[in-house]
């Protein structure tokens, strides 16, 4: 695809966990528990109107849902501010001041003051329908390969409640979440190709590892904002892997390419969207469908909306794998229906051939006219029918505003419609927070070291290469190797270099348990290498064991993995030697090759590879030289 002539701009949202001793503005540790909750309260959010006197378009609809909101508490891991029973307490200067390095390094302007605001969020993630926010710079920028990036700003804000599950109208919440501090970091939408928003994704995620930010699975996530000229801004939440960042973008760019040509198909079919809802339920009485007889069995309804001039097209793939008629089923199933059918499917899933065409008689249907059906209890059937009815009205025009969620196969479906300036408003328990220039000045003389030139420093101080280094910084392991190299002295240091950035990473893939081997363990282990008692090719097997909760000198032991004396190999030597007469006779010296193939497989690494091709070769001049 020429993404230049599609216009293709995309700007990226990164938000991530600050590591702090308490949250933002409650005096609770930033942890997380899987312990049995303590208490369980029960809410239910509803829209307020903004100081303008307007409604959140998003807050809205989440409002329709009329989901009951379960919240799991703790007597000591979460506290009354969590639960919105008592009010914020002062601002958590900590993790300002981590928010204003890392503003310095992505080379923004900070504000004079801090204002807390409150963003109105009434999906169940914040308790009090709303999420405390506050601007602390703007106007920034990041280099990548691809050129310079804008960052337009950087918010201060609390993480939402954890979300646990969701069953029959009620969604579960864990508070423990709630209230941690992260950042939320905004690009501008000048990112013009699908490889660079992961290369700007990459700059920045390695910038936030340079300061102190929580690490793991969950402490960070992306949000990509996504248009193209003739479409609209479409923004995808959650994307967790980065690799995954390119090929999202094409589906999407895909995406709306597909909806805009159906768009121009429906023009020319002079298409209609029938706002009347149909209760067909007569015609369904004695269906084979076993989703339409177990409706109607639990007292439920079918009911069906016209879509004139629709036929064939609600089947067409806009994405790969999914159709226009995915997404009409993702705006329904959000008022917590299983599902729709629709025409172009049918006749299947039991529903017949007969059924269709009394359907489409019923409506009164033209040719070229399709139709959707629900099966559900009435209120949740007319419900989700009406917002089918608002997505096809939007398919007339072309390509709908939107936020998304991102898929594990690099695809979207629908979540929410975007958010507006609406949900917007001042947080009047919270005073402002001034920052003094002078600080400032001090926060830049103690920035810490970027990754690039952490990773230019570690390669030629101890003569690595490129790869090594490079998986160090990435893997964030360069601390720890600085650290082995300043506590084991006469180490190579390619050996814990290495195993850091290789070993590590293989044995994580293989499912062993790395958290077990700490720093300090490596250090014993390195400190073993560097007195000569085992050999470097033997580290990788003592932090396999360690996995496991061995100790180093037990897995020594284990092994039988403690160097040989000079004595021993000599020993060895003489036995090959002993065993190997015609080879010598025929070769002469030319056998040393083979032999010392053999003497380092007899051997196990247990003997250092320069003293066993001394002794050899001094043994077979004086062999050769004899004869």
């Amino acid at each position: 695809m020429d993404y230049e002539k599609l216009g293709l701009k995309m700007g990226l949202e990164v938000h991530q966990q600050l590591d702090t001793n308490q949250k933002l503005f409650s005096p609770c540790k930033c942890q997380l528990t899987d312990k049995k909750p303590e208490l369980k309260i029960t809410r239910k959010l509803r829209p307020t109107q903004s100081e303008l006197g307007k409604i959140d378009r998003a807050a809205f609809e989440e409002s329709r849902r009329k989901l009951q909101f379960i919240y799991e508490s703790y007597d000591y891991d979460t506290c009354l501010v969590e639960a919105d029973e008592e009010p914020p307490h002062p601002l958590n200067l900590e993790a300002l001041d981590v928010s204003l390095v890392i503003s310095t390094l992505l080379n923004m302007q900070v504000v004079d003051e801090f204002h807390t605001m409150r963003k109105q969020v009434i999906d169940g993630s914040n308790t009090g329908g709303f999420q405390r926010t506050g601007l602390v710079a703007t106007d920034g920028y990041v280099d990548t390969p691809h050129g310079i990036v804008a960052i337009e700003n950087l918010c201060l804000e609390e993480d939402a409640a954890r979300r646990i599950g969701e069953k029959k109208g009620r969604a579960i919440f864990r508070l423990d979440r709630l209230g941690i501090p992260l950042v939320e970091i905004t690009t501008d939408p000048s990112i013009k190709k699908p490889e660079q928003v992961k290369d700007v994704a990459y700059q920045l995620g390695q910038i936030l590892r340079s300061t102190r930010v929580k690490r793991g699975l969950g402490t960070i996530r992306q949000d990509l904002n996504i248009s193209i000229s003739e479409g609209a801004r479409v923004e995808i939440k959650g994307v967790q892997d980065l690799d995954l960042m390119p090929t999202m973008v094409e589906n999407e760019v895909k995406r709306q390419i597909n909806l805009l040509e159906i768009k121009d198909e429906l023009e020319k079919r002079n298409a209609q969207v029938h706002d009347e809802i149909y209760d067909v339920s007569e015609i369904f009485q004695k269906s084979e469908s076993k989703i339409i007889e177990r409706a109607l069995s639990q007292k439920g309804v079918i009911m069906a909306v016209k879509l004139g001039g629709f036929i064939g097209l609600i089947g067409r793939e806009i994405q790969p794998g999914r159709r226009l008629g995915t997404e009409l089923a993702g705006y329904a199933k959000k008022m917590g229906v299983s599902g729709i059918f629709h025409t172009d499917e049918l006749p299947s899933y039991g529903i017949s051939q007969e059924e269709v065409e009394a359907v489409l008689k019923f409506m009164d249907a033209s040719e070229g006219d399709a139709f959707i059906l629900v099966a559900d209890q009435e209120e949740k059937a007319r419900n989700a029918l009406i917002e089918v009815q608002r997505r096809a009205k939007t398919a007339l025009r072309g390509v709908p505003e939107e936020t998304r969620k991102a898929l594990d196969d690099g695809n979207t479906e629908y979540l929410r419609p975007l958010p507006t300036a609406s949900r917007m408003y001042v947080e009047t328990d919270i005073p402002t927070t001034r920052i003094p220039r002078e600080y400032l000045e001090e926060i830049k003389s103690n920035l810490p070291e970027l990754p690039d030139a952490k990773k230019k420093r570690i390669m030629e101080t101890y003569n690595l290469t490129d790869d090594i280094a490079t998986s160090l910084v990435k893997q964030d392991k360069a601390g720890d190797f600085e650290k082995i190299m300043e506590e084991v002295k006469d180490i190579n240091p390619v050996v814990p270099a290495s195993n850091l950035a290789y070993t590590f990473k293989e044995l994580r893939r293989e499912g062993c348990d790395i958290g077990r081997v700490d720093v300090d363990v490596l250090i014993e282990i390195y400190s073993y290498v560097a007195d000569d008692t085992i050999p470097a090719q033997s580290t990788p097997t003592i932090i396999r064991d360690a996995c496991t909760g061995l100790t180093p000198a037990e897995s020594i032991k284990k092994h039988g993995l403690k160097k040989l004396g000079e004595e021993e190999v000599e020993g060895i030597i003489d036995d090959l030697i002993g065993s190997n007469e015609t080879l010598i006779t025929e070769r002469g010296m030319a056998a040393i090759g083979s032999l010392m193939g053999m003497a380092m497989k007899k051997l196990k690494g247990k003997a250092d590879g320069k003293l066993v091709n001394r002794l050899m070769k001094e043994k077979l001049i004086k062999l050769v030289d004899d004869r």
